[in-house]
């Protein structure tokens, strides 16, 4: 659950699946578990993250995973900003991920909205 937020919710644009969307949705809390356990300061509190860190700069090639139909879909729809909506879309639903995850997350917004697990066993 996400215990600091104020924002409001937003839906995805690419009109999907009920399957696809929730083979997304298991997708990213795998990426978040892997970063939780993974990703952690020198104290071994767990680091801020965003859907960029999950998705983005080496992790930027989406075929062949949940993610490519959400690319593909903007693509179809709009080529000039295909990669911004869909990572868009991606970190909507990330929020919905971590919203219903029993594990606690903070959240800021510093350029773009980022998370952080508090660290406690659910």
């Amino acid at each position: 659950m996400i215990i600091n937020d104020s924002t409001i919710d937003k839906s995805i644009n690419a009109k999907l699946s009920a399957e696809e969307i929730e083979k997304i949705k298991v997708y990213l809390q795998g990426a978040v578990y892997c970063w939780c356990k993974n990703c952690k300061d020198e104290n071994g509190v767990p680091k801020w993250f965003n859907t960029r860190d999950l998705f983005g700069g080496e992790n930027f090639y989406w075929g062949n995973t949940p993610l490519g139909v959400l690319f593909q879909w903007h693509h179809k729809k709009r080529a000039e900003d295909a990669i911004e909506m869909a990572g868009h879309d991606a970190g909507n639903l990330l929020k919905e991920v971590l919203k219903k995850d029993r594990r606690n997350f903070n959240t800021r917004e510093a350029y773009i909205r980022e998370y952080q697990w508090d660290g406690q066993p659910d």
